[in-house]
Protein backbone atom coordinates (compact mmCIF):
# COMPACT_ATOMS: atom_id res chain seq x y z
CA UNK A 1 0.00 0.00 0.00
CA UNK A 2 1.38 3.62 -1.01
CA UNK A 3 0.81 5.98 1.86
CA UNK A 4 0.78 9.23 0.23
CA UNK A 5 2.18 12.04 2.63
CA UNK A 6 1.83 15.93 2.68
CA UNK A 7 4.42 18.61 2.44
CA UNK A 8 4.13 19.70 6.15
CA UNK A 9 3.22 16.72 8.99
CA UNK A 10 -0.53 17.16 10.30
CA UNK A 11 1.04 18.44 14.06
CA UNK A 12 2.62 21.39 12.36
CA UNK A 13 -0.13 22.46 10.56
CA UNK A 14 -2.54 21.64 14.26
CA UNK A 15 0.11 23.73 15.75
CA UNK A 16 0.04 26.69 13.13
CA UNK A 17 -3.44 26.97 13.22
CA UNK A 18 -3.89 27.04 16.80
CA UNK A 19 -0.93 29.75 16.98
CA UNK A 20 -2.98 31.27 14.45
CA UNK A 21 -6.29 31.03 16.62
CA UNK A 22 -3.99 32.89 19.44
CA UNK A 23 -2.78 35.44 17.77
CA UNK A 24 -6.28 36.83 16.46
CA UNK A 25 -7.87 36.19 19.84
CA UNK A 26 -4.91 37.93 21.87
CA UNK A 27 -5.07 40.82 18.93
CA UNK A 28 -8.82 41.02 19.61
CA UNK A 29 -8.78 41.24 23.27
CA UNK A 30 -6.32 44.12 22.48
CA UNK A 31 -8.71 46.00 19.68
CA UNK A 32 -11.64 45.80 22.45
CA UNK A 33 -9.38 47.87 24.96
CA UNK A 34 -8.34 49.90 22.75
CA UNK A 35 -11.96 50.76 21.71
CA UNK A 36 -12.61 51.62 25.09
CA UNK A 37 -10.09 53.61 25.61
CA UNK A 38 -11.07 55.88 22.64
CA UNK A 39 -14.69 55.78 23.45
CA UNK A 40 -13.69 57.09 27.09
CA UNK A 41 -11.68 59.63 25.41
CA UNK A 42 -14.41 60.95 22.98
CA UNK A 43 -16.95 61.17 26.16
CA UNK A 44 -14.20 63.41 27.67
CA UNK A 45 -13.92 65.56 24.34
CA UNK A 46 -17.58 65.95 23.73
CA UNK A 47 -18.29 66.75 27.42
CA UNK A 48 -15.26 69.57 26.84
CA UNK A 49 -16.71 70.68 23.53
CA UNK A 50 -20.55 70.56 25.40
CA UNK A 51 -19.23 72.93 28.14
CA UNK A 52 -16.86 75.43 25.50
CA UNK A 53 -20.12 75.65 23.33
CA UNK A 54 -22.44 76.51 26.16
CA UNK A 55 -19.60 79.21 27.14
CA UNK A 56 -19.63 80.69 23.73
CA UNK A 57 -23.12 81.14 23.96
CA UNK A 58 -22.94 83.38 27.39
CA UNK A 59 -20.55 85.30 25.47
CA UNK A 60 -22.15 86.06 22.40
CA UNK A 61 -25.56 86.80 24.28
CA UNK A 62 -23.43 89.33 26.73
CA UNK A 63 -22.05 90.80 23.31
CA UNK A 64 -25.67 90.86 22.45
CA UNK A 65 -26.44 93.08 24.97
CA UNK A 66 -24.13 96.01 24.73
CA UNK A 67 -21.17 97.30 26.63
CA UNK A 68 -23.10 97.82 29.95
CA UNK A 69 -23.32 94.17 29.96
CA UNK A 70 -19.96 93.14 29.46
CA UNK A 71 -18.90 95.68 32.22
CA UNK A 72 -21.05 93.87 34.68
CA UNK A 73 -20.55 90.52 33.59
CA UNK A 74 -16.17 91.66 34.09
CA UNK A 75 -17.24 93.28 37.28
CA UNK A 76 -19.49 89.98 38.61
CA UNK A 77 -16.44 88.01 37.59
CA UNK A 78 -14.28 89.93 39.87
CA UNK A 79 -16.43 89.63 42.71
CA UNK A 80 -18.41 93.15 42.51
CA UNK A 81 -22.17 93.16 43.20
CA UNK A 82 -24.51 96.02 43.42
CA UNK A 83 -25.61 98.15 45.97
CA UNK A 84 -27.91 96.31 48.26
CA UNK A 85 -27.66 93.30 46.27
CA UNK A 86 -26.49 89.81 48.21
CA UNK A 87 -25.08 87.45 46.67
CA UNK A 88 -24.69 84.20 46.89
CA UNK A 89 -21.89 81.96 46.43
CA UNK A 90 -22.11 77.95 45.90
CA UNK A 91 -19.35 76.32 48.44
CA UNK A 92 -20.37 72.69 47.38
CA UNK A 93 -18.17 72.37 44.54
CA UNK A 94 -20.94 71.21 42.01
Amino acid sequence: MNRRRGLLPQWLLVGGFLLLCGYLFVSLIHYQVSIGSKQQELLSVQNQLNSQLTENAELSNTLEQGDDAIIERYAREQGYAKPNERVFVDISGK
